[in-house]
């Protein structure tokens, strides 16, 4: 654990200051926003072989071109706009995330019209709740688990990329579906009463 300045934190975050500020207000937190939830699932797949500091510090202008992650926009994406990422150096210019990003903003509105909202066909894999997790040291943390396996296999099926079970589960983490963070963390509390307290996931 990292407690240089006296706050014990999960030890991936260290001491950069941007990686605890995403630490401490951000990660683990419930996520039930449609947007939002498309914007972790899009930064989670732009992140795969990348350090995740790396994507934090493209956040802002991620969300500039790809229109506040409002997935009805997104999913109008032609020739021309793809091409214009391409070309965009405040993103990861690499050809298949960005096609990725176009075909599961289209797949969230087919979700949409099923489901009614994304987060109710997301949050579904867990009954609607966090799943309320007690590991004592960052090696203990799963890459991947059963419920990001089904998750993955789901998506793909409705033409979703980049959403390997990794990937799933690291989502899973970000959006506070799982709350992983280590017992001694002074997050893990404060997320797993968010868990106990909120009801609107379902």
């Amino acid at each position: 654990m990292n407690e240089s300045d006296q706050i014990i934190r999960c030890e991936w975050c260290g001491t950069n200051p941007e990686y605890q500020a995403y630490h401490d207000e951000a990660w683990g937190v419930p996520v039930t926003d449609d947007r939002t939830l498309f914007e972790f699932i899009t930064l989670e797949g732009a992140q795969a072989g990348l350090s995740w500091i790396t994507i934090l510090r493209k956040k802002p202008h991620y969300c500039k071109v790809f229109a506040g992650f409002d997935p009805e926009v997104v999913a109008k994406f032609g020739e021309a706009e793809f091409e214009q990422l391409m070309a965009d150096p405040g993103i990861v210019r690499n050809r298949l995330k960005i096609r990725s990003t176009i075909a599961n903003a289209q797949g969230v509105l087919e979700i949409q019209r099923e489901f009614g909202t994304f987060s109710a066909f997301i949050w579904g894999f867990v009954d609607g709740q966090p799943v309320q997790n007690s590991y004592e040291n960052l090696a203990d943390l799963p890459v991947k688990t059963d419920i990001a396996l089904a998750m993955s296999k789901d998506l793909k099926k409705r033409g979703f990329r980049f959403v390997g079970p990794t990937i799933c589960y690291a989502f899973m983490q970000a959006v506070g579906m799982v709350n992983d963070h280590v017992v001694s963390c002074h997050r893990y509390a404060a997320i797993r009463d968010l868990g106990h307290s909120e009801k609107q996931f379902r």
